[in-house]
């Protein structure tokens, strides 16, 4: 009978993993990414008991000591305890569903979801026990040199091909053209009249400037519309000279994410506010996912928002009625944007008002700015400091229920919802409406009584 009973570090270790799985999230999550997510939290819960038994062993501690009843009682305690996890599991995921106008969770979720996870953690179980295996048969200093070699063969070889080949993805992600995109009037960048060229512009900059006539002036420049950042700058000012952008009573440099997005939201917002008198000026920094540009080039925004803004700033300086200047940006494009100025102070002197949605961490200059973040939103909560303390949501707006802070789980939890950061319904998560462009402050004083 005890034979076929769990250890007890068996036990607390799938429990531990189950639990830690089974926390609440900020967003709603399918049967299978809470399979996947459990699955591998299990996982890594035993590989954590198996390493600690194996260090009690050595110490002279017998972890087999357990009676039957013991290892009984311990599997029965971590049954009720994971059963009335999923319980409230799914309270809290109807909770959100409600909140944000989604279906609840159907009957057959839980079922999924259980073999979903038994799957996904067999499977990483069974490779650690082919590891342990083969160490036991080769020996432990084969299996290392055999690891090193492994290893080192991935770094220099593996790691380089999978990076180059990725990026060699994301360029012809960019490269691409749309057959619904068509190229612009006159006074839309990549048009006829237009010194930057239409294929130059980036799949997502052809996606802003593409479209009927009337409404805001777009100008947008692509990474390829010119061979490096200051060339690329003097081109912005140039076709925003060229638009007529400058003669446009407000003009909002919008700074894009990772991908050189710039959200349809916002420009419809920009209409609504401003009708046609407005012109909205953007820059393309880079062509890889917010993401990758957030964790390995996060100076290619900053670097790119500053020099574009001190431009186009130097330029209205010198005209008898310029324009109101705003800045706007979402994600990364918020973090550029905000480090654009030295302090809360200098971005009052220097715009007339800024506003930045989905900051990363909620970290962008606030006093004086609009900030539109939702308490959903993983963007907003994620940071490596959330492994240890709560986060700041100063100012975010509550859309759904949030789970209180705690160490480790809310790091987990939260991380796994960036994974559906898009997916969410508008208004919530990482999506933001026409409020990103109604919402920017108003001007302290008005310049020539614009």
């Amino acid at each position: 009978m005890i034979g076929r009973l769990p250890r007890v570090g068996t036990s607390v270790g799938i429990g531990a993993g189950a639990l830690l799985s089974l926390a609440p999230g900020l967003l709603p999550r399918t049967a299978g990414a809470q399979a996947i997510l459990t699955g591998l939290l299990v996982a890594a819960a035993l590989a954590v008991a198996a390493c600690l038994g194996c260090a009690l062993r050595r110490a002279g501690f017998d972890t087999d000591r357990a009676s039957a009843r013991g290892r009984a009682l311990v599997a029965a305690a971590v049954t009720v305890a994971v059963g009335l996890a999923a319980w409230r599991a799914g309270h809290w995921q109807n909770g959100l569903r409600a909140a944000m106008g989604t279906a609840p969770i159907d009957p057959g979720y839980w079922v999924r979801c259980g073999f979903g996870a038994v799957l996904v953690g067999g499977a990483l179980v069974g490779l650690g026990r082919g590891l342990r295996y083969s160490i036991r048969k080769l020996g432990r200093a084969r299996v290392l040199a055999a690891g090193l070699v492994t290893g080192l063969a991935g770094w220099f070889v593996l790691v380089p091909g999978v990076a180059d080949w990725r990026m060699q993805t994301y360029a012809a992600a960019n490269a691409v053209l749309e057959p619904g995109v068509a190229p612009p009037v006159s006074i839309h960048s990549g048009s006829a009249d237009s010194a930057v060229s239409w294929s130059t512009l980036g799949a997502q900059g052809r996606r802003f400037v593409g479209g009927e006539a009337g409404g805001p002036i777009r100008v947008y420049v692509g990474v390829d519309s010119a061979p490096d950042l200051d060339s690329r700058v003097a081109l912005a000012v140039r076709e925003l000279e060229r638009s007529g952008g400058f003669t446009r009573g407000n003009l909002v440099v919008a700074v894009p994410t990772g991908s050189g997005w710039i959200d349809a939201n916002a420009m419809d917002g920009f209409a609504r506010r401003f009708g046609d008198d407005v012109a909205v000026l953007g820059l393309q920094y880079s062509y890889t996912p917010s993401w990758v540009s957030f964790v390995f080039g996060r100076s290619q925004a900053v670097d790119a928002a500053r020099a574009l803004f001190e431009a186009v700033e130097r330029r209205v300086a010198g005209l008898p009625r310029p324009p109101r200047l705003f800045v706007y940006g979402q994600s990364l494009g918020a973090v550029g944007g905000s480090a654009i100025f030295a302090d809360d102070a200098d971005q009052d002197r220097r715009t007339c008002a800024v506003l930045w949605a989905g900051p990363p961490a909620n970290d962008a200059h606030r006093d004086g700015a609009t900030i539109l973040a939702n308490s959903s939103d993983p963007v907003v909560h994620w940071s490596p400091a959330l492994l240890w303390r709560a986060p700041d949501l100063t100012g975010v707006r509550r859309d759904a229920p949030v789970p209180g802070w705690l160490p480790l789980v809310s790091f987990v939890q939260t991380t796994a919802d960036l994974l559906a950061a898009l997916d969410a319904p508008p208004g919530h998560g990482h999506r933001y409406g026409a409020d990103q462009g109604t919402a920017l402050g108003e001007c302290a004083t008005t310049v020539d009584g614009r």
